[in-house]
């Protein structure tokens, strides 16, 4: 019988309990003894996401996301890196002496369970092969869908993993970059992942004297967008195809699972949940809500409540009350990770197949789906022309100032015969530019309508910040802390 061994993972923060005294939270996914990894060295430093060009990319695109190890033997710097976080990792401890002390012990303590994990899935982590694919495919369709703010580059930017985020900048630095769009690969916002990411995003840009080299936007959740929705309804589509007879197919129950977050986090009003949920619906929709569903989370660990119902209790209690036919389908993740191919795979497998579920069958990860690379370029086309059309007065000629778009093609439509014009505004209403600006969730051009808005038990002063923004921003208020 397979024993639980907690879970998680490429990418994503984590919870770990150092002694049965203590509970180490942190803003994110946990685990008791994490499966997540690093990469130790600078192979991955000077890498991007797409080849470089002879001249400096007009547009960076950067790939936020957690990293993880390609080796079994790189798990262990990953870990101390993580652990060591006292951002992540919150010990009612000095920062100083978490750093020097606490996080190596724990990374030590892990890392060897948590590279066999790695080893029983081929020795290491596909996060990083995947992004760099997902991003190499992505400029290509920028650049012939925006060429205006081309060349584009993606770069990739992990948290814990080479290439770290101070590296990514420097590279960004040598390629003479003066304009990036900062791009969560997380589809739902949580403060876990997207907000870590991006507060370690503008740490090391002061860090570096980067405050005035770059123009910043931010794309932080997409967890709704059409053609995101479409790509997982086609990994559901192509999974559901992976049933034996059209019986067991039709009779399947689809079973989305996220990561989850300790309760903590999520009672502290952190949306994630509601997003993740959101994406569901939205993918049960397109299909026309033609199977049964659930949604689930991973990964809960520890003595402490976590946000539920656990995927691995849910997939076996349906194996239990006879339901035969499973459909597993990773819906917070962009890529296959050691979550989608260990707990998944393995752990989630083995135990849904003791309840009585026949036949377990887990939907592909979005990996090189055509349908993603489109969305992931449709969402930063949207974004960069949201900014280039404005919601307000002025904003052409601010973008035109930026270098988003040329005098002439801010001026085409003065150029256009008269009778032209009045054909397109007779087919465009008035209102469309606001509506471009509504389909990626933007109140402004450069941040989602909910971005500025702050959890209602946040204390982080870092949180909800955009560094040297291409258009103004101001970071809200921390306001009094809760007594």
């Amino acid at each position: 019988m397979w024993r639980r061994s907690g879970g998680v993972v490429d990418g994503v923060s984590a919870t770990v309990r150092a002694s049965n005294a203590v509970s180490l939270w942190c803003g994110g996914r946990g685990v008791d003894h994490l499966v997540v990894g690093g990469v130790r060295g600078s192979s991955y430093a000077s890498s991007a996401a797409s080849t470089a060009t002879p001249q400096s990319p007009k547009t960076a695109v950067v790939l936020l996301n957690m990293g993880g190890p390609p080796t079994q033997e790189e798990v262990l710097p990953f870990l101390t890196r993580l652990f060591s976080d006292n951002e992540i990792i919150q010990l009612p401890l000095s920062p100083a002496f978490q750093q020097r002390w606490i996080g190596p012990l724990i990374a030590k303590r892990r890392s060897p369970r948590i590279a066999q994990q790695y080893a029983a899935i081929g020795g290491g982590s596909p996060i990083f092969s995947w992004t760099e694919k997902q991003g190499n495919a992505m400029v290509k369709l920028l650049d012939s869908l925006s060429p205006a703010t081309a060349p584009h580059k993606a770069y990739v930017a992990f948290r814990y993993a080479p290439p770290l985020t101070e590296d990514t900048l420097n590279e960004m630095k040598r390629d003479g970059v003066k304009r990036a769009v900062a791009f969560s690969q997380y589809p739902q916002w949580s403060c876990a992942t997207t907000g870590s990411s991006l507060n370690e995003l503008w740490r090391k840009v002061h860090a570096l004297g980067m405050e005035d080299s770059i123009k910043w936007s931010v794309i932080d959740r997409w967890g709704t967008h059409p053609r995101f929705i479409e790509a997982v309804a086609k990994v559901v589509t192509d999974g559901l195809n992976k049933f034996p007879t059209p019986e067991d197919r039709k009779d399947a129950i689809i079973l989305f699972s996220a990561h989850s977050l300790p309760a903590k986090i999520v009672n502290k009003g952190d949306p994630y949940t509601l997003e993740v949920g959101s994406t569901v619906n939205k993918v049960m929709e397109l299909l026309g809500y033609s199977h049964r569903y659930m949604l689930s989370y991973q990964s809960q660990v520890g003595p402490a409540a976590w946000q539920g119902p656990a995927t691995i209790t849910t997939a076996t209690a349906l194996g239990r009350k006879g339901h035969r036919n499973v459909l597993v389908v990773p819906i917070a993740f962009t890529s296959d990770h050691i979550e989608t191919l260990f707990e998944l795979d393995i752990e989630v497998k083995h135990a849904a197949n003791e309840a009585g579920v026949a036949n377990y069958i887990r939907a592909p990860a979005l990996n090189g789906e055509p349908l993603m690379f489109q969305a992931q370029a449709e969402i930063v086309n949207t974004h960069l022309h949201t900014f280039a059309a404005g919601a307000g007065a002025g904003a052409g000629a601010a973008a035109e100032a930026a270098g988003l778009v040329s005098k002439t093609a801010t001026t085409t439509t003065q150029q256009q015969p008269q009778q032209q014009q009045q054909q397109q505004q007779q087919q465009q209403p008035e209102s469309e530019e606001p509506t471009v600006a509504a389909a990626l969730g933007c109140a402004e051009p450069h941040y989602s309508p909910q971005f500025p808005m702050r959890c209602p038990g946040c204390v982080n002063p870092a949180c909800r910040n955009i560094v040297n923004p291409i258009t103004p921003y101001t970071q809200p208020s921390l306001g009094l802390a809760a007594k």
